[in-house]
């Protein structure tokens, strides 16, 4: 092997570049190397080269597979179902180099799909996304159960464009997807996707990895609900050993059932095994059947069926199956109950995985509606439910309330005028689907603020924790412009003063909410809607203008007269006012402040008495003046 050969071996064992295996052959010929030499060296690079794409394979496959077993591991200690899900899409993301993954599922009882998990993706709106089923290049996987790829989307005519598909992957920059189905059995559950915001072209490779993440994925979303439908199996157990310990003749055998049952739901036990360990508590042979239904009805009692006894699965008058006692002509009540509580159990493992996803949406909002309406729940549970919810509620808290301030909204205390009935009916509608993305808006920001956030007097109402650096001033700026930014409306944002320790004494809450809500009827009466104040921002205002009220009116009646005649006669009375007011009454320090003569003081004051009348020094005319004024003030700050 000559030194030139010999160099390839290096090139090998450093991992040099593809270019860089053109040197050697390169110099050689430079060298004057003769044809035999020069073929030696060229057969020796495509050797080289060969052997190098052999050894990046290797260390691809290396790569994916340690991914797929760091996924696997994942599952195997599944507890928080978020988090693996987007373990997978990140991992999707970085093996396939796309600059952006995603995981949609379906949504069954609303006869759509939505994202799930998001990795680089920038988009509000695409985040947000929610499609019919058969739409766009998901639609078409989730149709046919098969992976779909497309180099430029908007120019792909396989699958239904929409409008608001479009718009959101268009908001993205995406052009080339790929897409693979979640696969429970022959059932899509939904669609892992990994795309780029250029024209690529997928290997089979890719996509083949692509679908073993959505395998795991799909395991973990099953893994998950399984476990849902555990912990609510346990529960109905607990309440079936209450029972059976009622029948303190049979206690011990009643209490052998319900740990016989609840060892079998805690290792993650099936309908099946449910039954054999049934079987060996009545000391007979117990079965799960989906077959002849009709002789067991559907109402969960234990009845005869020749030499046996049979028992309805059953849910909401949905017949699931039947457990069956075989060879038993007689059963004593205890016996018959433990078979209908088995069934009853047994319904709640086929069932509990179809409301595992719902419960989780709404325990968010039920916290903070308790919080809100009952102020003597216990201060431990409320912890509990909120650790669970990675919320601290023994740190200072702030309650916010938001809403919408859409072009054309009338702000309170404000006549509306006639409206037709269709208008009516469209401004309902867009009213209400505002209301709803603002609370999922809402939702979002307080989950990755670790607060809470509930729908509530057609807002929504956020409570979140109040940094060390922060100020409710601050919190609720930052949150009229984040909620505006992601809904692309004007927000509005009232805040109340900081509460100490929610979980400790949750009755400051609803004062707090209440609070709230009249510095952001105030904000909106103040022409200051799309931003953000506290209580304390407005101080006393807050307070007198939290009821519906004619800012413009009342300034004009109580004082109309003298702006009328600064705007016509460019005087300067209304300051006047405001520094004699701001003096105490003395006309000898309102000169001071305004650099004028007394005499000009008084003559202006004069001026005054008689455009407002002369009582108008009187306790009763001086603080109307004095609101009137301040209100003056800040509607001529917010105007400039």
């Amino acid at each position: 092997m000559s030194h030139d050969q010999a160099s390839y071996l290096e090139l090998l064992a450093r991992g040099a570049a593809a270019e860089a295996y053109d040197r050697p052959l390169l110099l050689a010929r430079a060298s004057g190397a003769g044809p035999d030499e020069l073929a030696a060296l060229d057969q020796a690079k495509q050797l080289a080269l060969r052997v190098r794409a052999e050894l990046e394979g290797r260390r691809r496959r290396e790569a994916e597979l340690s991914a797929l077993f760091e996924t696997a591991h994942d599952l195997a200690g599944l507890r928080d179902l978020d988090a693996v899900l987007r373990a997978i899409v990140q991992r999707a993301r970085s093996l396939l180099g796309t600059e952006v993954a995603y995981l949609s599922l379906n949504d069954p009882s609303a006869g759509d799909t939505y994202m799930r998990v998001t990795e680089g993706s920038v988009s509000a709106r695409f985040q947000q996304l929610r499609l019919g089923m058969g739409e766009g290049l998901g639609g078409l996987v989730a149709q046919t159960a098969r992976p779909y790829v497309t180099d430029s989307y908007f120019d792909d005519a396989r699958f239904e464009h929409t409008r608001a598909i479009d718009t959101a992957v268009s908001d993205e920059g995406l052009v080339a997807i790929l897409g693979v189905p979640l696969m429970l059995g022959s059932q899509v559950i939904g669609v892992l996707f990994a795309a780029d915001r250029r024209a690529r072209v997928f290997e089979r490779e890719q996509v083949a990895l692509l679908a073993s993440f959505a395998a795991h994925a799909a395991v973990a979303i099953d893994t998950a609900n399984l476990l849902a439908e555990t912990r609510s199996a346990l529960a109905e157990l607990e309440r079936a050993n209450q029972i059976i310990r009622d029948h303190s003749g049979v206690i011990e055998r009643a209490s052998e059932v319900h740990d016989r049952l609840t060892e079998v739901v805690l290792r993650g036990g099936g309908v099946h095994d449910v039954a054999a360990a049934l079987s060996e508590v009545l000391d007979g042979t117990v079965e799960f059947t989906d077959e002849d239904l009709e002789v067991t009805g559907a109402d969960g009692r234990a009845i005869r069926h020749g030499d046996d006894w049979v028992a309805a699965v059953s849910a909401g008058g949905e017949l699931l199956g039947a457990l069956m006692l075989r060879g038993h002509r007689d059963l004593d009540p205890v016996d018959q109950r433990t078979l209908e509580r088995a069934a009853m159990v047994t319904s709640l493992l086929l069932l509990a995985r179809r409301s595992a996803h719902e419960a989780e949406q709404r325990v968010r909002g039920e916290l903070l509606d308790d919080l809100l309406d009952a102020a003597d729940r216990d201060p431990r549970l409320l912890r509990e439910r909120a650790a669970r919810l990675h919320a601290d509620l023994d740190v200072p808290h702030v309650v916010l309330a938001a809403r919408i301030d859409a072009p054309g909204t009338d702000c309170p205390g404000r006549d509306a005028g006639a409206r037709g009935s269709d208008a009516a009916a469209a401004t309902a509608q867009r009213e209400t689907a505002d209301r709803q993305r603002l609370w999922s808006a809402a939702s979002h920001l307080a989950a990755t603020r670790s607060g809470l956030s509930a729908a509530r007097d057609g807002g929504a109402v956020l409570l979140l924790p109040l940094g060390p650096r922060d100020s409710a001033s601050d919190l609720a700026r930052q949150t009229a412009r984040q909620l505006g930014g992601t809904l692309r409306e004007l927000v509005t944002v009232g805040a109340s003063s900081p509460v100490a320790a929610p979980a400790g004494d949750p009755g400051p809450i609803a004062g707090a909410y209440e609070q709230a809500r009249r510095c952001l009827d105030a904000l909106r009466l103040l022409g200051r809607s799309g931003q953000g104040a506290a209580a304390q921002d407005l101080g006393f205002l807050g307070l007198l203008l939290a009821d519906p009220g004619d800012i413009d009116g009342f300034v004009q009646r109580t004082m109309g007269e003298v702006v009328d005649y600064d705007r016509k006669r460019g005087t300067d009375l209304v300051r006047t006012l405001d520094a004699y007011f701001a003096s105490g009454m003395s006309p000898a320090r309102t000169k001071e402040d305004l650099h004028v003569h007394v005499n000009t003081v008084a003559q202006r004051l004069e001026r005054i008495g008689r455009l407002l009348g002369p009582d108008w020094q009187s306790p009763g005319r001086a603080l109307e003046i004095q609101l009137a004024l301040r209100l003056h003030a800040m509607s001529a700050s917010v105007a400039r």
